[in-house]
């Protein structure tokens, strides 16, 4: 039993370190993430442009109820229009109202968007969201690159600019800030639970700061048919295949174990019965 057992640690392994070193992040994505900031204070006297031009301070949309805050860039192609989407759907199906329990800031990292693309983006995303409430609460802003920084770097949005492709190299998720402007809870991708959500949303209001989370970073990248590589969204899938290959792996070693251990235990059994 204990070859047995040595053998199938050894195939574990394997195939774990297998599954960890055989797609490395590209080196564009190196220093790309989220960091969970958590109860670290928002400044919120930085300055941004509404939808509608208008310079408006991130206090403006705090003081009284919590705030989502979506980091995306409004000529991005892949994840974040998935991102904002699946935002704007998860909050529809919350029995609160946008702009009088909670605001939603959709952020710009790209100082080159205009307020005109984020007026355009907040009509696109209307859609999504069913009910009354769309209009006040959700606010879609740009800013320059001094308040994009600073603003990035007190969340943990960390991101990065790809010359050849030229686009942004970034994670996807979503933050809640309580009423006051402290990071209360992260989300990470693009798909986010209603009840998870609104739960983030509650607990905020009441100035609860969460924990850190159990997370999976998908990034924001295209395929280049060129070069043949693949995107850091599909090497974050094949990561998570080879992981639950491993962990199969694992489960069928662990049965085969114990298996071989019941028929040596039944075979002494019947030993011992004839025995008598």
């Amino acid at each position: 039993m204990r070859s047995s057992f040595a053998k199938g640690l050894l195939i574990f392994g394997i195939a774990a370190a297998s599954a960890c070193a055989q797609f490395p992040r590209p080196a564009i994505a190196r220093g790309v993430g989220i960091d969970q900031n958590l109860n670290h204070q928002i400044p919120l006297d930085l300055v941004f442009k509404d939808e509608n031009g208008q310079l408006m301070p991130l206090r403006s949309y705090f003081g009284d109820k919590p705030v989502v805050i979506s980091m995306v860039y409004f000529k991005c192609k892949s994840i974040c229009p998935m991102s904002i989407s699946e935002t704007t759907k998860s909050l529809s199906r919350l029995p609160l109202v946008p702009g009088k329990d909670y605001n939603v800031l959709v952020v710009s990292f790209d100082p080159n968007d205009t307020p005109g693309e984020a007026l355009q983006k907040k009509a696109d995303y209307s859609k999504d969201f069913l009910h009354a409430g769309y209009g006040d609460g959700f606010h879609f802003l740009t800013g320059t690159q001094q308040s994009i920084t600073a603003l990035t770097q007190a969340v943990g949005w960390k991101y990065n600019w790809d010359e050849p492709s030229k686009q942004f190299v970034h994670a996807a998720g979503i933050m809640v800030a309580t009423p006051d402007g402290k990071l209360s809870r992260y989300f990470y991708g693009v798909a986010y639970a209603p009840q998870d959500v609104k739960m983030a949303l509650l607990e905020a209001s009441k100035h609860k700061i969460g924990s850190p989370a159990d997370y999976i970073l998908l990034f924001c990248l295209h395929y280049d048919a060129a070069s043949g590589r693949y995107t850091l969204a599909i090497v974050n899938l094949l990561k998570i295949a080879g992981t639950l290959t491993v962990l199969l792996l694992a489960g069928f070693v662990i049965m085969s174990i114990r298996k071989d251990h019941t028929k040596k235990l039944n075979a002494g059994l019947k030993e011992a019965r004839h025995a008598r």
